[in-house]
């Protein structure tokens, strides 16, 4: 590899790292807390929220590697164009394989790690997550739930006790289950259990009422001497996850289990998850193809009507939002299994094309002209607001 290309593939690697670091503790963090409520709900310990901010990291990386490939390709170039390296280069006799090349390489061996996150990382970090929340939603109510505090264990379902007592029994159970909109349920009773049993957790309560009101406004009062709730339905027998098709390794897509209820029900939604796993690791060598149309040319940036990275990460935008509509709707409907090849390799080729023929790829004009009709827009009313305001707070009989 000749020095220059070295040159670039440092520059572009340094690069690539620090978007990647920055805009993955943006994501992951919108993402873990998400998952705040599983500590300040469920009365699990730090360590636990930890755990799963940790699991959740997986599934955030190959997301945002398109677009760290995408900011590190249109900065490196944007630079050298910049510094008129560029141009030295061109003016050398250096072919634009120079500078292709070593951008490629760092395009590709993203897209590797991206797919070899996708099909083992992620799904035994997806697993591991379910399982934790899993067992949350099962201990919350034989461990965590404490004495006088009400405990949110589903969307519409509240339990509080009074105190546990020194047997193991519950006193003073409340559980208000509103998640049938047609009817709204009060249990209330005295003293009860948490019992494990073969199918699962189920929370006896004795000498109790339970209060029944109807979307109508009826009310009906039952008493009872013994009622099971049964919480395993907060999870599925055995202790055990469902899992669903982004949970699942590679070679469980590409020969899933008959038996599976979940693939029974919607296979669709299988055949979709592999379509995406065997062609979503495209997108950083297309975000770097973009990258080098964009900004690939010696030319002065007078030229440009937005900087190169503006462009770059515009046209990946509009990209991989058709790759994420194709996903959603390829559960449903098998032609978009289609154009979830077909973006990635199209866009692909287009940019090729721009490369190959010298031309400069960059956003419409009309959109472009638009963009900055309305910043000088913005401009002038922050101009106009800001004259405003210096009047406004100007003493009486003050000078200019």
């Amino acid at each position: 590899m000749k020095v220059i290309e070295l040159y670039i593939l440092r520059r572009t690697v340094a690069i690539f790292a620090a978007a990647l670091a920055w805009v993955l503790v943006i994501v992951w963090t919108t993402q873990v807390l998400n998952r705040l409520d599983l500590v300040t709900s469920s009365g699990q310990a730090a360590s636990t929220f930890f755990a799963v901010a940790a699991l959740a990291l997986p599934a955030v990386i190959p997301i945002i590697m398109p677009f760290a490939i995408g900011i590190a390709v249109a900065q490196t170039l944007a630079t050298m164009n910049a510094d008129s390296e560029l141009v030295v280069v061109s003016a050398a006799g250096s072919p634009r394989t120079t500078i292709i090349r070593p951008i490629l390489i760092v395009a590709v061996t993203a897209s590797i790690a991206a797919f070899a996150i996708n099909n083992s990382l992620e799904p035994y970090a997806r697993q591991k997550l379910r399982q934790l929340l899993a067992n949350a939603n099962a201990d919350l109510i034989t461990t965590f739930l404490q004495e006088g505090a009400f405990r949110k264990v589903d969307e519409g379902l509240f339990v509080q006790i009074s105190e546990r007592l020194p047997n193991g029994e519950l006193s003073g159970i409340f559980v208000a289950d509103s998640r049938d909109e047609d009817m709204k349920l009060v249990y209330h009773a005295r003293r009860g259990a948490a019992v494990e049993r073969e199918g699962g957790s189920v929370l006896v309560m004795q000498d109790g009422e339970v209060q029944r009101q109807s979307k109508n406004g009826d009310v009906s009062i039952i008493r009872f001497d013994s009622y099971p709730f049964d919480l395993s339905q907060f999870m599925s027998a055995g202790g055990k996850p469902t899992l669903y098709p982004k949970d699942r390794y590679l070679t469980y897509l590409l020969n899933p289990d008959p038996e599976d209820k979940f693939y029974a029900s919607n296979p669709q939604s299988f055949r979709a998850e592999l379509h995406m796993r065997l062609s979503e690791w495209l997108y950083p060598i297309v975000f770097a193809l973009i990258g080098i149309a964009v900004a690939g040319d010696a030319r002065s940036f007078r030229e440009a009507r937005l900087h190169p990275m503006v462009t770059t990460m515009a046209i990946g935008l509009l990209v991989r939002w058709g790759g994420f509509y194709a996903g959603n709707e390829a559960e449903t409907t098998p032609f978009f299994s289609f154009m979830l090849y077909a973006i990635p390799i199209g866009m692909g080729l287009v940019a090729a094309g721009f490369i190959a023929t010298n031309r400069v790829m960059e956003l419409p004009a009309s959109w472009t002209e638009k963009w900055f009709a309305r910043m000088r827009r913005d401009r002038e009313a922050m101009a106009r607001l800001g004259l405003r305001l210096r009047r406004m707070v100007r003493p009486k009989g003050g000078h200019a």
